[in-house]
Order: C-alpha cells, then sequence, then structure tokens
C-alpha cells in the first residue's frame, strides 16, 4: 500500500480572483447570493461548447483543466467528482419548461444536462479519459466522499498513478433561492468581510468549482501531502471534540504538535457554537484560520480552503485575511480543515507540507 497521496496540481474559480487571498486584493460583496469570479474560459473551452454549458459545467472543466496542467498530467487515471446539487441551472431551465409548455415537446438537453455526473462526463469527453469515474453527492460532504475514494484508489490500486479530484456547486436563480425559506440565507444583508462577526441565523452563499491533481509520485513541485479524511455526524459538540481527537491520533497528530486549523465559520448563529467550542477547547493554542467570509458557502466551499492551505504550506506564510487568531507568525508543517453543515454532518481533511 502507498503511504503518501500528493496533491500536485490545484486550481480554483470561486468569488475570488485568483492570487486574491496572497495579493490583499479581497473582492467585497454585499449580496447575500453571488456569482463566482468567472475566469477566460475561451481559453480552455470551445466557444461553440461553451454556450451549451451551465456555469458549473464551465467552472468544473476549466478548473480541472488548469489543475492537470499545474501537474504536468495529459490524462489522469481517474475522475471522481464531488457536487451538492449539481447542476442546478439545466434543472431549473427544465422545471421552467414544464410549467410554461405544461409538460408538453419539452426538450430533453436541459433534463441529460442536469444530472450530477454530468459535470465528470463532461471532463472524461473532454480528456478523452476512458478511466474509472464516479460523482458523489453527499451534501456537504460530497468533495470529502471524492477524496476519500481517489484515496483509496491511489493506496490499493497500483495501476493508477494519476486521480483528478474535485468540487463544483453553483448558484441558480430560483433553486438557490429556496434555501431563504429553511433560514440558510440571512434575511438581513451583510458584507462578506463582516460574516464572520454576524450574530443571526443563515449564512452567505455563493458557487465554485476546485480540482486538485493527486498522485502516489511526488514532484518538485508537489504542494502538499493528502494524509487523511473522514465524514462524521454528530449534534453535541463535544463528541465532535472526542472524534476529532481520535482523528488526530490516529494519524500520529500528538496534542502538542504544531497545527494549524481551519474552520468553516459561516456566521450562523444556530451552528458557529460548534467551532466556538474547538477555538476555546482542543485547539485554543493552535493557528485558527477561516475561509467563508471570503469564498461565501457551498456544498464543495471545502475545496476553498484545501486550495488555499497548499498555497499556505508553498507561499510558507498565512495572509492576514484568513486569521482568527495567530499563535505562530510561520505555517505549521500540518493543516487541519473541519467544517459542518447545520450542525449535523462533519468532515475533516488532514494536510501536510511535502
Amino acid at each position: 500500500m502507498r503511504d503518501k497521496i500528493y496533491i500536485n496540481g490545484i486550481a480554483g474559480i470561486s468569488a475570488q480572483p485568483e492570487a486574491a487571498v496572497f495579493s490583499g486584493e479581497i473582492t467585497g460583496y454585499v449580496e447575500n447570493i453571488f456569482s463566482a469570479v468567472a475566469p477566460h474560459y475561451k481559453e480552455y473551452i470551445p466557444a461553440m461548447q461553451l454556450r451549451r454549458m451551465s456555469t458549473g459545467i464551465k467552472m468544473g472543466l476549466t478548473a480541472a483543466k488548469i489543475s492537470l496542467n499545474d501537474a504536468g498530467v495529459e490524462v489522469p487515471d481517474a475522475i471522481i467528482t464531488g457536487t451538492g446539487e449539481g447542476a442546478k441551472q439545466d434543472t431549473e431551465k427544465f422545471l421552467q419548461a414544464m410549467l410554461v409548455q405544461q409538460e408538453e415537446m419539452l426538450s430533453p438537453t436541459s433534463f441529460i444536462q442536469s444530472t450530477h455526473n454530468t459535470i465528470g462526463g463532461q471532463i472524461a469527453l473532454n480528456l478523452k479519459c476512458n478511466g474509472y469515474n464516479m460523482t458523489y453527492s453527499q451534501i456537504s460532504a460530497s468533495l470529502e466522499s471524492a477524496l476519500a475514494d481517489s484515496l483509496l484508489l491511489l493506496r490499493e490500486d497500483p495501476t493508477v498513478k494519476n486521480v483528478l479530484a474535485g468540487g463544483v456547486d453553483e448558484i441558480s436563480e430560483k433553486i438557490t433561492g429556496f434555501q431563504k425559506l429553511d433560514g440558510q440565507v440571512k434575511k438581513e444583508r451583510v458584507k462578506n468581510l463582516d460574516l464572520l462577526m454576524t450574530d443571526s441565523p443563515g449564512t452567505i452563499i455563493s458557487e465554485g468549482a476546485h480540482f486538485f491533481s493527486l498522485s502516489s509520485e511526488k514532484k518538485d513541485g508537489s504542494y502538499a501531502v493528502l494524509r487523511d479524511v473522514e465524514i462524521f455526524n454528530a449534534e453535541d459538540p463535544e463528541e465532535v471534540s472526542k472524534k476529532i481527537s481520535a482523528f488526530l491520533q490516529r494519524n500520529s497528530v500528538e496534542k502538542n504538535e504544531t497545527l494549524t486549523v481551519f474552520f468553516g465559520k459561516n456566521g450562523d448563529n444556530r451552528f458557529d457554537y460548534f467551532y466556538t467550542h474547538l477555538q476555546r477547547g482542543i485547539f485554543s493554542e493552535k493557528n485558527q484560520l477561516a475561509w467563508k467570509h471570503l469564498a461565501g458557502d457551498y456544498d464543495t466551499s471545502t475545496g476553498f480552503a484545501i486550495k488555499t492551505a497548499c498555497e499556505i504550506f508553498k507561499a510558507g506564510y498565512i495572509p492576514e485575511i484568513l486569521k482568527l487568531n495567530i499563535k505562530t507568525p510561520a505555517p505549521t508543517g500540518q493543516i487541519l480543515i473541519y467544517n459542518q453543515y447545520l450542525g449535523e454532518n462533519h468532515s475533516l481533511v488532514l494536510l501536510s507540507s511535502p
């Protein structure tokens, strides 16, 4: 079994322009639902194909290509994708057409392109990749599920050298708006950079695509080691603390070791106490960071944190905009990413410097 799995290529499309976190040129938003910053898609996708693609497919295919180029890989041995809600824009188009046309003479195109595995399929078609292709849709644990599968595949199948893994989620006009009905979106307008100081239900919603070229082989430009991933259910903060402690112990991370922790705090006062409990408890003496005030919240937003963690290892410093506190001025050799969704679904991703 291969012990170490390396992240050799990274790419991300989010509400922040590329390199904004490290340049300090952060984009501010005042809307509670906002779009990703679109790259020059025509550099990666032919114009005729672009016209028929939803935002999620465009983001996913572009981020996948950038990640592979970064790693120097032409065609991966497998493509594993996570998406919480799939191609919602095409779902919305199909449902609206059903209503307007009273279920008659419907074009199947939007329905076909709305399925969750469309993104992974489009990437495979474009790259001419005939290998293992899997899509996971486990709400907030979708990307983590894709990464867990990637680890298993690379560790157990000696014929697999490179895996492309990533997560994609898009916003849509109506379906995303439904999250206002159960309080997932804040009622009051909030500036994204003020998100973590709010004390009200809900959060801010955005979209993004993040892909990672994973390999059992280390390269000179490797960003990080993907050490472990865990997904679990818990409703009590103390139970979460115990599970995280067991996870770290299993990965030989001792209590007195230096560790930086990325928290998925999103300003929702109904559930942020999970993070507060950890900040004041087992991680009180660790560097604490956050990312959702920059990228917004969505099911695969942990991709933003993973990409940023890789960049922290490479840059050798932690940008001020990420910090919730600071215990050591330099980044530590290990970064733990913890996220939770509505107080029930929890995930952990452990990275270390290569």
